[in-house]
């Protein structure tokens, strides 16, 4: 199962992390970050392009990974709802897909955690009494 996780986390981590880059650096023909805020507004363009790259930064290397799950889980939703959700389900028509599909990669991570092989496991963060792991919140 930690494999699993892993796998899921470092995949979607990637996902994140490129999109974020488009939208901060303009990187990879991203618009880079002066546009991302015209085009959103300013606090949107900010946290969107902020919480991508860095929530994917988390993922990847397992740290704050549920806190990154949730938070790229609510960006997605929000793409949904508005932007894509009005195309329908699927991409070729500009539709949804890609968020769902995103979302799916996240869940598991949000409900079970970073598993074993994450940079949390090994910070001095506040344990659970009961598991000895992160608490969940941190891990």
């Amino acid at each position: 199962m930690d494999l699993s996780l892993l796998i899921v986390r470092v995949a979607a981590g990637v996902v994140f992390i490129a999109h974020g880059a488009q939208k901060m650096f303009g990187a990879f023909g991203g618009q880079g970050l002066e546009a991302t805020v015209e085009q959103m507004g300013a606090p949107l363009g900010y946290a969107v392009a902020i919480g991508e790259f860095f929530g994917g930064c988390g993922l990847v290397v397992g740290f704050l990974t549920r806190f990154s799950a949730a938070s790229l889980i609510v960006i997605m939703l929000g793409a949904i709802a508005t932007v894509h959700g009005k195309n329908g389900f699927l991409l070729s028509e500009g539709g949804f897909e890609y968020n769902w599909a995103l979302i799916g990669l996240l869940a598991p991570t949000l409900i079970a955690g970073p598993g074993a092989y994450s940079i949390g496991r090994f910070l001095p963060l506040p344990r659970s009494k009961a598991t000895g792991r992160p608490t969940p919140v941190l891990e």
